[in-house]
């Protein structure tokens, strides 16, 4: 595991409570922390790049906007898990793609405008897999948000 900085530490901490909205939010965030706009810049550019931070951007409430999301699994081969893993996790609709150690060794979630787009993608899944494909939708939401509280 990469060591982190303390400075990194606060950074990516004040960064899991969003983006201030700001014309200009990087400089906000130096601001907050004591940092120019150019040194936030720099430790998440370096953050990126250690593959620490692998995104910064929206994470919309899909079903506020009127989506479907459901939790899929698919049982291939082991030799092939890898490899349709990485095509279902290439497809846009996909938000997250896992091996697990399970009768159904590759599972994901999936994000459409409706249940019949989630059925397609399903079915199109399947076929790519040669096997079929699963899904299991959620009755209620509890895990509402998860914080990684770096520095303490």
């Amino acid at each position: 595991m990469s060591r982190l900085t303390s400075t990194e530490k606060r950074l990516l901490d004040r960064l899991q409570e969003g983006l201030p909205l700001d014309s200009r939010p990087f400089a906000r965030l130096g601001e907050e922390l004591g940092l120019s706009e150019g040194e936030v810049l720099s430790l998440l550019r370096g953050l990126k790049e250690r593959g620490i931070l692998r995104h910064l951007g929206a994470s919309p409430d899909s079903r506020r906007l009127g989506f479907v999301t459901t939790l899929a699994a698919v049982s291939v081969p082991p030799e092939r898990a890898e490899e349709v893993a990485w095509r279902i996790a290439s497809r846009p609709e996909v938000t997250h793609c896992y091996l697990r150690r399970h009768r159904l060794n590759v599972w994901f979630t999936l994000v459409a405008r409706n249940w019949e787009e989630i059925e397609r993608i399903l079915s199109e899944i399947s076929q790519e897999a040669g096997a079929a494909a699963r899904h299991f939708p959620a009755e209620k939401l509890f895990k509402l948000r998860a914080v990684f509280r770096l520095d303490p």
